[in-house]
Parts: C-alpha cells; sequence; structure tokens
C-alpha cells in the first residue's frame, strides 16, 4: 500500500489511470474538454491527499473513478450548465474511420442523456466495471444502475435512429 508522501508512486498511478479518468470526465461533461481536464487535475489532487484511506475494498480503479465521479457533481453544483444537443451526421462512421471523429460524435450522443445515465453507460463501457462497481462508485442500488444503462441505451440507439 502506498501512502500520501510516496511520490513515486503516485506519479505511477497518475501515468496508469490519467486517460480512462479523463475520458470518462469528457463524457460526463458532455465533451468540454476543458472542464473535464480541470475535473480530472482536481480528481488526481484529491486521490493524492487521500491515498492513505484506500482500504482496498474495492478496486483502486473504482475508487478513483469514485473520486472523479464526486469532484464531477460538485463542479456541477457549482455552477449547472445545460447544452443543447445539435442534430447527428451518422454519415460520419461510413465516411471516415479517424477516432478522433467517432469520439467527437460519441460525446455529442451522450450528451443527450441525463447525467447518471450518461455516467452508468460510460462507467459500464469505457471503464468497463460491473454493475456491482458502478454501484460503488455512484452510490446507487444495482436495480437504479441497470435501469439507467438500459434506458440509456434505448435513448441513445432512438437518437441514431432520427
Amino acid at each position: 500500500m502506498i501512502n500520501s508522501g510516496d511520490h513515486y508512486a503516485f506519479a505511477t498511478l497518475l501515468k496508469k489511470y490519467q486517460s480512462s479518468i479523463r475520458q470518462f470526465l469528457r463524457r460526463l461533461t458532455a465533451g468540454d474538454h476543458a472542464v473535464a481536464d480541470d475535473i480530472a487535475q482536481e480528481s488526481f489532487l484529491r486521490c493524492y491527499q487521500k491515498l492513505d484511506t484506500f482500504l482496498g475494498q474495492s478496486a483502486f480503479n473504482t475508487w478513483l473513478h469514485k473520486i472523479a465521479y464526486n469532484c464531477f457533481l460538485k463542479f456541477k453544483q457549482k455552477a449547472y450548465h445545460q447544452r443543447e444537443v445539435a442534430g447527428f451526421d451518422l454519415e460520419i462512421f461510413e465516411t471516415t474511420a479517424l477516432d478522433i471523429e467517432k469520439d467527437l460524435l460519441v460525446e455529442r450522443l451522450m450528451a443527450s442523456l441525463d447525467i447518471t445515465e450518461r455516467t452508468c453507460i460510460t462507467l459500464s463501457v469505457s471503464a468497463g466495471m460491473s454493475h456491482k462497481e458502478i454501484c460503488v462508485v455512484t452510490n446507487l442500488p444495482l436495480g437504479t444502475v441497470k435501469s439507467h444503462i438500459n434506458r440509456g441505451k434505448k435513448k441513445l440507439i432512438e437518437k441514431v435512429k432520427n
């Protein structure tokens, strides 16, 4: 176990988890990279400060995602931002194979979901977490997590069809 004063160990953790946390937060912020990066920085700062409180009751990845999610919720409480989602051009998948363009489209699609649906789907698909791990991160009951994932998937399918 590492403590909050072990800079080398923390740098290793940062390198290992930085991109997954940033991607998670980009999806939660509906593609606002600047805000996602700010929240990610705050998340890793909190992680560093609280490393000695990690008890290993869940995977480190789950614990870190929970910190990032809580930082995101605090950001949303401070300044509620509602963005209107523009129409979607699904031909982007057929005409280009660039991952960046696909990511941008996914972020626009995800912006059409409410925050809880977006969070549950992102943790499930992008972070590869089980439903139980998502419960730990979000503090939601298992049935609620499953409902948010199913409802969110249905909304995304409907959005793609239109």
